[in-house]
């Protein structure tokens, strides 16, 4: 697997280039992003993946079952700011 700083310098990029991708591009990322988010292990590159999926998410093509990894996150192993990626992404607002 790549190393942090490669993840979350490809994460970034989706960021980038949200308006380039299709709706099957989005959904294929989404899925892909999530899943390396639920077992991320860097902070820094875990934040990027999880911006890069609200990203992704403001597109229309993101639906829950693309995000579900991301319930395997322990939330509270997450500092607050994240915690709110998560909740945001799972539509569950601002989880305590």
């Amino acid at each position: 697997m790549a190393d942090a700083r490669e993840r979350e310098r490809a994460a970034d990029e989706v960021t980038d280039h949200v308006g380039a991708y299709t709706a099957a591009q989005v959904s294929a990322l989404a899925t892909l992003l999530a899943a390396t988010a639920a077992c991320e292990t860097d902070a820094s590159a875990r934040e990027a993946e999880l911006n890069a999926l609200i990203e992704l998410s403001s597109t229309g093509h993101v639906g829950l079952d693309h995000l579900s990894p991301l319930r395997e996150i322990v939330l509270g192993d997450l500092p607050a700011q994240l915690r709110d990626y998560v909740g945001d992404l799972l539509g569950g607002g601002h989880l305590p």
